[in-house]
């Protein structure tokens, strides 16, 4: 059963049922309590809940205590399908579908921070009511969806898996990742120095940017913070450099070179995860960021707060669990190639991802020389040929695994050609790439020029290459977070069977749960458990596997 949800802006809503087509089943339903209209409905019954945005309504109901086992995201499914079609970037809100459908000029979406608030702001009923959700709107929309997904392949699990990921996203936020302040802060100060105040430089900071000014001589001072005071002072000393990356300060011989490189470390240590942050970020033992699903065209997930997805290997020892809890570390050993292998069919290539070290399986085909292992070798050809480019050996390394394994070779050159053409490819379950621009369908209109580039531009040759690599990489990136999003979907519903578990990170192919001690070896279980039905679901029978790398750990720092 499928239950339509309308909010009306003042605490309440509209309720409809739902058949699986999306048709109306019955009248519509005005509540006065939303949240305890929809909790009492998903204790009788946990139906499909139909609603224009889980990021929106689902933390209101997480607050009250009310957690739900399905939903149809509206607005994620509409950017899912607009991109199918080829239409990235336009508005996706259910108002913006049902102009569509009505032959509308079609209104932009709000952005996200804006809507949550607006409610709350408006004193007129008549504007709140506005700022509601219309429940004819909502089951027009998702049936029109259903129409849609219903001719498209597998594209059904895709809304299902991109609707289940938006339920963990607003969950990881709600329990927060374990976080213990006084660990962060007394790694801060052994790295850093005490804390510092009124915006002053942390005492290491300090002492080494006076240690590189003093490097340079009397004559210069340097911020170095500065990047155009850096390359000036290494111009005045006769060792010009094009820009101050860590690989170019790396060839220079020159007393300041390590003094910034270990300033660059600590400095964006204090910038990115400092005490600021600490201060915004974690409260009550938990880090609560907050995740955007699908904010990646390959529907990877992004953060617009926080930065979850960018811990620093340095900060993973103040991530703890609860005393008497424990945290199930794992992740997805190799994940892109070995969505590669069960993608492309190629048997071959297939038998060897269903070894442990892909990388070590593949290394038969190469030979150790100096100071590359044939592992080694493995892994730069089977990365060139997935991400395009490669110079030197790594072209060697690719020739061999293209005779070696043809037809996963070919799948990635197919996507490449498919993207030089300007075409769209797709990944294993739906999610399509953005079309090109249209200034690099003027630029390439002309052929395979290799003419002088055009400032800003580069020539139609670099612009078809540049998108081949993009094609490339594209179907197994995407493919990749199909996968992750069933494995979330799955485990999900594993942990809700054993109930104190929760699932308190994910990154791309690696996630956390948070689990009492005695319940950690079932948490494991559960983990490798959906990632085989998330293996099935994707690929079928295919002789690829996805092992996932655990550790049962009281601290992150300790899983790796």
């Amino acid at each position: 059963m499928r239950v339509a949800v309308g909010e009306d802006g003042r605490g309440g809503g509209a309720l409809r049922v739902l058949t699986e087509d999306g048709v109306a089943d019955g009248p519509v339903h005005r509540v006065p309590d939303l949240v305890a209209a929809v909790a009492e409905r998903e204790r009788d019954g946990a139906p499909r809940w139909v609603w224009p945005s889980t990021a929106r309504l689902y933390p209101r109901l997480l607050r009250a205590g009310v957690r739900v086992a399905r939903c149809h995201d509206l607005e994620l499914v509409e950017s899912l399908l607009l991109g199918h079609a080829g239409r990235y970037g336009e508005p996706r809100s259910v108002r913006a579908a049902w102009a569509r459908l009505r032959g509308e000029p079609v209104p932009p979406d709000r952005p996200p921070r804006e809507e949550a608030a607006q409610a709350s702001l408006f004193d007129d009923d008549r504007e709140r009511d506005a700022a509601g959700d219309d429940i004819e709107q909502v089951v027009a929309v998702h049936a029109a969806q259903r129409r849609a997904i219903a001719e498209l392949d597998g594209f059904a699990l895709l809304a299902a898996a991109e609707s289940a990921g938006a339920l963990v996203a607003a969950e990881l936020t709600h329990d927060g990742l374990p976080w213990s302040a006084d660990e962060h802060d007394a790694l801060l100060t052994e790295m850093l120095g005490p804390r510092p105040s009124g915006g002053l430089r942390p005492r290491r900071l300090q002492d080494l940017a006076d240690r590189i000014n003093a490097a340079f001589g009397p004559r210069t001072h340097v911020n170095p913070d500065s990047p155009t005071q850096i390359l000036k002072a290494f111009a005045a000393a006769g060792l010009p450099v094009p820009s101050t990356r860590a690989h170019v300060l790396k060839r220079l011989d020159h007393p300041a070179v390590p003094l910034l490189l270990e300033y660059k470390e600590l400095a964006r240590l204090h910038t990115a995860h400092g005490w600021a942050w600490l201060d915004t970020w974690v409260g009550g033992g938990r880090f609560r960021p907050e995740y955007v699903v699908g904010g990646v065209v390959s529907g990877r997930w992004a953060t617009s707060g926080g930065g979850a997805l960018q811990i620093p290997r340095v900060l993973r020892r103040a991530v703890v669990a609860d005393p008497g809890w424990s945290l199930v570390v794992a992740d997805a050993a190799q994940l892109e190639p070995r969505v590669l292998a069960a993608l492309a069919g190629d048997r071959a290539f297939a038998d060897a991802a269903a070894h442990g070290d892909l990388y070590a399986a593949l290394s038969d085909a190469f030979r150790d020389s100096g100071e590359v292992s044939a592992r080694d070798k493995a892994k730069i050809g089977l990365l060139s040929a997935m991400y395009g480019g490669g110079t030197g050996e790594a072209v060697q390394f690719l020739a061999v695994l293209k005779s070696r394994f043809p037809a996963a070779f070919e799948y990635v050159e197919a996507a490449a050609r498919a993207g030089e053409s300007g075409r769209l490819v797709r990944s294993r379950l739906g999610r399509t790439c953005p079309p090109p621009s249209a200034g690099w369908r003027e630029l390439t209109s002309a052929g395979d020029d290799d003419g002088p580039a055009e400032p800003g531009r580069g020539t139609a040759a670099q612009a078809l290459r540049s998108r081949g690599r993009f094609t490339r990489n594209f179907v197994v990136q995407a493919t990749a977070a199909d996968w992750a999003l069933a494995l979330l979907g799955s485990l999900r519903r594993r942990l809700t069977a054993l109930d104190e578990p929760r699932l308190v990170f994910f990154q791309h192919d690696e996630v956390v749960v948070h689990t009492p001690e005695a319940q950690a070896e079932d948490v494991a279980d559960a983990i490798r458990a959906a990632a085989e039905e998330a293996r099935l679901l994707l690929f079928g029978d295919t002789p690829a596997r996805f092992p996932m790398e655990i550790a049962i750990v009281d601290r992150y720092s300790d899983a790796k």
